[in-house]
């Protein structure tokens, strides 16, 4: 998933790309590490100790003394969007940060999501984790484009004793602040950190590749 991830990322040229982990795993991802990618162990070991997904942010943006835009991809995406248009679209919006979105079918999975709202010109006007009843069907998807000035913005709201899981959390808080806009994309998307869409990804890719389908995903 990683390498398919770097894949996309790097048709968007990037000046650099780091990968965050824990200290469980550290190791295998340094191994596995291309020439390209910097891989940065957070040294938590548990439940209790974990940095959270917008800690994590935070830490890799403090390590690497990173001053500039960032694009952010949760490993658990399987998409087949262009990353680069996506950049493209993006930088067409100024001073704004943005997220993707997909327009989900399945209005009962999309309670699992940050669900959006957007004007007509795709700004983001409403941002709401996980609703027990979804005010569209536009699934915020966790790969996001955050202007530089809006990085900086991260320490501020973990400062301020926000949620430092979920990065979605930081988009809700971010939109009420500054400009995030919604990416709509097409084609295919999943979420595997859902075990059964996990096994629904492979079931496609084993489909595609002449495989009979599986009852249940095995690594």
């Amino acid at each position: 998933m990683i390498d398919f991830i770097l894949e996309r990322i790097r048709e968007a040229d990037p000046l650099a790309m780091h990968v965050v982990t824990n200290a469980k795993f550290a190791g295998a991802f340094r191994e596995w590490a291309p020439a390209d990618v910097t891989v940065h162990d957070d040294a938590t070991t548990s439940e209790d100790d974990r940095l959270g997904a917008i800690g994590d942010l935070r830490f890799v943006v403090d390590r690497a003394g990173i001053d500039d835009d960032l694009l952010v991809v949760a490993g658990d995406n399987l998409f087949d969007y262009s990353l680069a248009e996506y950049v493209r679209w993006w930088r067409a919006k100024g001073v704004a940060s943005a997220v993707a979105l997909y327009e989900h079918p399945d209005r009962e999975l999309v309670k699992q999501y940050g669900v959006v709202e957007v004007d007509d010109s795709e700004r983001v006007v409403s941002f709401v984790e996980k609703p027990a009843e979804p005010p569209s069907n536009l699934a915020a998807t966790a790969c996001y484009l955050f202007h530089r000035e809006h990085v900086k913005l991260v320490a501020t709201y973990l400062d301020e004793g926000n949620v430092p899981d979920q990065p979605g959390r930081f988009v809700e808080w971010l939109y009420r602040r500054a400009p995030v806009y919604g990416y709509r994309f097409g084609g295919e998307w999943l979420d595997i950190g859902d075990r059964e869409q996990l096994l629904e990804a492979d079931n496609r890719l084993r489909a595609r590749a002449g495989l009979e389908p599986r009852v249940e995903y095995v690594p």
